[in-house]
């Protein structure tokens, strides 16, 4: 898929892969719909998992939302200079109705803190982690950052605290466009 390496995005092989005609696209308050060209047809659910989605969270560090003059609405990534009429969230959308564990659903030692809240969006929430620089409160802060946290590390020691700040924003620059700083506070307890 070209238009998704050329709005830096990889091509995934996933549940969500679209059938041969189909496009994703979005609206401008971030609902996600579905063109099939083939019937010249747009509809609300996934042609394969029937599950609707919206964006989540704000656009990538150096880009911006326009409209042309037809109203269409594009994008600008200032940092690589170019234009795509493809959202650049499209890879990072959540489900509208994310299904929430059932007494059926087990999770074991192994399971991790990503997988706990994969489909959720923690946009526009707090969360507060003691013990953040380190074993399970360092996956659950990184967790909670990934998926959109506006999250707080408290630690004992402002060094490690700093350095667990940087192994977060390292991992996120590597799995997505560049976070805003400011979703990560350090406090000192």
């Amino acid at each position: 898929m070209a238009a998704l390496r050329y709005a830096g995005l990889d091509d995934t092989d996933s549940e969500d892969e679209l059938p041969p005609g189909w496009e994703q696209r979005t609206t401008k308050d971030g609902w996600v719909y579905y063109a099939n060209h083939s019937e010249e047809k747009t509809q609300w659910e996934h042609p394969k998992t029937g599950k609707r989605k919206r964006i989540a969270g704000d656009l990538p560090y150096g880009w911006e939302q326009e409209t042309d003059e037809n109203g269409q609405v594009f994008f600008v990534d200032h940092i690589n200079k170019r234009t795509t009429y493809l959202d650049p969230r499209l890879a990072f959308t959540v489900d509208d109705n994310p299904t929430k564990p059932t007494s059926r659903q087990r999770y074991d030692g192994s399971t991790t803190a990503m997988e706990i809240l994969q489909g959720r969006d923690f946009t526009g929430k707090v969360v507060v982690v003691t013990g953040a620089n380190a074993g399970i409160g360092f996956e659950t802060a990184k967790s909670f950052a990934l998926h959109g946290a506006h999250v707080i590390l408290a630690c004992r020691s402002m060094t490690r605290a700093n350095e667990a700040v940087s192994r977060i924003l390292g991992e996120w620059k590597t799995r997505y466009p560049p976070p805003k700083q400011r979703r990560i506070k350090v406090f000192n307890h």
